[in-house]
């Protein structure tokens, strides 16, 4: 039966299969646009749209001047999200991280600033993360989730995560200004209680957080995220959509989490109950 595929198509997934066998190993170098010209019979642009597929698919990179190379899609680790992770603004644990611990069963490495480096022995994870916060509108769809007016006033907080120096998450929060403005923990990354998480913040001022809902998805990375997390524009990434609740099952925070679907897997721990 004769393949029905466009031709691009073709071309990306007999690419795809020569990685996934090892023919094509880390770091070798995709064939040049000629030669896989010369190999499928196809133009320029069939080519180059194959190789973009590739790309966007964690498969390849681009290096300039050099030619397109082979990527390590290896995952990097686990980000254990459960009742017991710690509260911190990462919000998960690390599991497993790095190849050594990919080649062994590992304990959790704790997310929680201790220093310059979490967890115990040679494998500790060094967590650092930038933030910046300001007052804004809540957009329409942050606004939903909060259970508030589109419009009304938050502050929106950005982080960007590094482990050992590599890119594991990037985040978006938003609180609504109305629970924590002229508290000591409006802004989460100064005052008293800064670096504590969504939990250990607002219990400062008396709100307790009881549960979180998240809801995983996944699309495109866009360009400013490629960029910060290191991979294509385009390619696949993980989004948690993370909201908190207090005891009046009031939203008190919602944020969105992304990673690279390629790099880190989310695991989740479920308690049966009889």
């Amino acid at each position: 039966m004769a393949d029905s595929r466009p031709v691009y198509l073709r071309i990306a997934d007999d690419l795809r299969r020569q990685i996934d066998e090892g023919r094509l190993a880390v770091g070798d170098r995709i064939p040049s646009r000629s030669e896989l010209k010369r190999a499928y019979e196809a133009s320029d642009q069939t080519v180059d749209r194959a190789v973009r597929v590739l790309k966007a698919a964690g498969y390849a990179e681009g290096q300039f001047g050099r030619g397109v190379f082979v990527t390590d899609r290896a995952p990097l680790g686990t980000l254990l999200r459960s009742t017991g992770a710690v509260d911190s603004p990462f919000a998960a644990e690390i599991r497993e991280y790095g190849v050594a611990a990919l080649r062994r069963p590992g304990p959790t490495v704790p997310v929680q600033p201790t220093g310059p480096a979490f967890g115990h022995g040679p494998g500790r994870t060094a967590l650092t993360w930038e933030a910046s916060s300001s007052e804004t509108a809540a957009p329409a769809p942050i606004a939903e989730r909060l259970g508030i007016g589109p419009g009304e006033p938050v502050l929106c907080t950005q982080y960007e995560y590094l482990a050992n120096r590599h890119p594991v998450q990037l985040a978006t929060s938003w609180e609504p200004l109305t629970i924590t403005e002229g508290t000591d923990v409006v802004l989460p990354e100064r005052g008293p209680y800064a670096r504590r998480g969504v939990r250990g913040r607002l219990a400062a001022i008396g709100i307790r957080v009881v549960r979180a809902r998240e809801l995983v998805g996944s699309r495109p990375a866009t360009t400013p995220e490629a960029e910060a997390l290191g991979c294509a524009a385009g390619q696949c990434v993980t989004v948690v959509e993370r909201t908190h609740f207090d005891g009046d099952d009031r939203a008190v925070e919602t944020s969105d989490i992304v990673v690279r679907a390629d790099r880190w897997r989310l695991e989740y721990g479920i308690t049966f109950t009889s």
